[in-house]
């Protein structure tokens, strides 16, 4: 993405998900949705019209939505058990755990409405807490797309791979941030914008604001390094230490807690790397969320372009100033 440009908005990832299931469902007959009330609000409704033979609904059941599609990857067929995220890793945690991430059966969990995408619905419906749970899980890669062409590679990469699956998927348009040459690749996370002033590492719906900060610093003079840490786990050392190394500061943003997300990965790479950078949070802290859509309780958390810009600007007048961030 050039800095000076407007990046078009596209659809929303839910609607590549459900577009990129019905391409390789239509030559592919073990793929299979299965769903706990959720074809409505995942878009599956034409994959669900085409392919009635491949999507099972099991109901408002998420233990047995994960348990079902456990026994169906153990006959050999590729499944994507969808449903609210909140619900899918909080209810189902214990058959994430044993079903499938123990038992190595390629489920691929598709947690979607996720972060506060509810908005209003407040925190019962809020999915603050999936990347952390699931994080601690053995045998289980995370994936968190920032855009369309991010979700259409991700569900593409699952859908090939024989291993456990979680892809995260929020609710509403999101700009293009990659070109028509862009490049995927589980576990290596990409550069969106180019600069070693400060590092912004992001995942998800918030490397768009995180893009968006970096564009109005650039006619302040601020390169900004913006990376789309795509796959939660495994995480990329590589691209982490060497912006660590390069930048005078890290800011990592999510929208997650702050506990146990993408935050505390990276500042753990850190940490056992032995390297020391001025480091910032960005995400939902530990507090009763406030209520609102999903754009305004972002902007309540400096979850935005204007919000990110005024934390990158003190981080390097501390840094400036030979202090710490």
């Amino acid at each position: 993405m050039r800095l000076t440009d407007k990046p078009a908005t596209g659809k929303p990832n839910l609607e590549v998900y459900s577009e990129t299931l019905m391409e390789l469902a239509g030559r592919d007959s073990d793929i299979l949705v299965v769903t706990s009330d959720s074809r409505g609000s995942g878009k599956l409704i034409p994959f669900a019209e085409k392919f009635p033979g491949q999507i099972v609904e099991v109901g408002i059941a998420e233990q047995n939505l994960v348990g079902i599609s456990a026994g169906l990857a153990s006959c050999g067929k590729k499944v994507f058990a969808t449903s609210p995220s909140c619900f899918l890793t909080a209810r189902a945690l214990e058959q994430i755990k044993n079903d499938v991430a123990y038992s190595d059966f390629p489920v691929n969990l598709v947690g979607i409405s996720s972060g506060v995408s509810y908005g209003a619905l407040g925190s019962t419906h809020h999915s603050l807490h999936d990347i952390a749970a699931l994080r601690a899980i053995n045998n289980i890669v995370i994936v968190v797309p920032a855009d369309n062409y991010e979700t259409r590679m991700a569900v593409k990469a699952a859908a090939a791979s024989d291993k456990p699956f979680f892809l995260r998927f929020g609710k509403r348009p999101l700009p293009h941030l990659y070109g028509e040459e862009g490049h995927f690749e589980i576990g290596r996370a990409n550069v969106i914008t180019q600069g070693n002033d400060i590092a912004v590492v992001a995942c998800g719906e918030a490397v768009a604001p995180a893009a968006g900060a970096a564009q109005l610093l650039y006619n302040e003079g601020v390169n900004v390094r913006v990376i789309s840490m795509h796959t939660i786990k495994p995480l990329d050392r590589e691209t982490l230490i060497r912006a660590a190394s390069e930048c005078r500061g890290m800011i990592t943003v999510e929208e997650h807690s702050v506990y146990g997300g993408l935050g505390e990965a990276c500042a753990g790479v850190l940490m056992e790397e032995g390297i020391s950078v001025p480091f910032r949070r960005v995400g939902i802290p530990d507090e009763y969320t406030v209520t609102g859509s999903q754009q305004e309780i972002f902007n309540h958390y400096g979850i935005s372009p204007g919000g990110l810009a005024g934390m990158i600007r003190s981080m390097l007048e501390v840094t400036a100033s030979g202090g710490r961030g």
